[in-house]
């Protein structure tokens, strides 16, 4: 399989102008970064910006909206990741990834951990989504994860017993406070993405936003991490940037036969074990169960 090249564009979306939002996509598209491409991820809500509140009835994409044209037409030459909001065919809005390819919506991910604490606010004004899948695409095996979803040890999980051997995970992650001279998000987010890709030999590629909007600003610090949990290419702090790296399909392999951890996974304990604490939960445990 050809090693894929990637390109993150890390970047500040105009809040709830979505025309402007898609003339930013494809000016990255159209650069020499984007026209070389396999692939380009865009972070979280890219299309609308983060906040969008009370706008999201408006800014959410029905299946077809004629807005995605100009995209969609020019994933026939490179795969594009996105940021949406979605309207469903029952009138639900979420909160989604859309991964677009050959001139279609080749998956969407609804993002299913909706913070709403702090300063967030995504529960409020969004439905969750209900299943984390791996799909195929012309790059091999995707799982995405949004945000909040990748603090959720399952969802990763899932996604690479599911066969993704890329985990794509699209963030909109602001700065509240800081360690040393970094943001202390920017920390704790290296930290987990090392995890996770060195845990189930997976290529990760992390995109998060930049930029202030309604008071608060985005740090960035989009990266790249082999199957070791290496940073292999970082995108800077506080700045927009476009952010390339080559996914060696080598390097999976090697490290999933050097740590086999997903052979010796034991799906039966866990299911096993989930269904004890569910039926814990609902007080239908036996007394005294082994």
């Amino acid at each position: 399989m050809k090693a894929p090249r990637i390109v993150v564009a890390q970047m500040a979306p105009a809040l709830g102008d979505m025309a402007e939002n898609i003339r930013r996509h494809l000016d990255v598209l159209e650069t020499q970064e984007g026209r070389d491409a396999d692939l380009v991820v865009f972070p979280e809500l890219s299309l609308t910006g983060y906040f969008v509140k009370d706008l999201a009835p408006e800014l959410a994409l029905p299946e077809g909206d004629p807005r995605l044209a100009p995209l969609l037409e020019r994933s026939m030459r490179t795969d594009i990741i996105v940021g949406a909001v979605h309207r469903t065919a029952d009138d639900q809005l979420r909160l989604s990834a859309l991964y677009m390819s050959a001139g279609q919506v080749l998956h969407r991910h609804d993002k299913v951990y909706l913070p709403n604490y702090g300063l967030f606010e995504d529960a409020r004004f969004l439905g969750a989504g209900h299943a984390f899948r791996a799909f195929d695409t012309r790059l091999g095996r995707v799982g995405m994860l949004v945000c909040e979803d990748a603090w959720h040890p399952s969802a990763a999980g899932l996604l690479v017993a599911d066969g993704a051997d890329i985990l794509v995970s699209m963030a909109a992650s602001p700065v509240r406070g800081l360690e040393g001279s970094r943001p202390a998000a920017a920390h704790a987010w290296e930290d987990l993405n090392r995890t996770i890709a060195r845990m189930h030999g997976v290529h990760l590629i992390f995109a998060n936003r930049v930029g202030f909007e309604d008071g608060t600003c985005f740090w960035g610090g989009s990266a790249v991490f082999d199957p070791w949990g290496r940073v292999v290419a970082q995108a800077p702090l506080l700045e927009p940037a476009r952010l390339e790296a080559v996914l060696d399909p080598n390097a999976r392999r090697r490290a999933r036969t050097d740590t086999p951890l997903g052979r010796d996974e034991r799906f039966e304990v866990t299911l096993a074990g989930l269904t004890r604490v569910q039926e814990r939960r609902l007080g239908k445990e036996p007394p005294h169960a082994g």
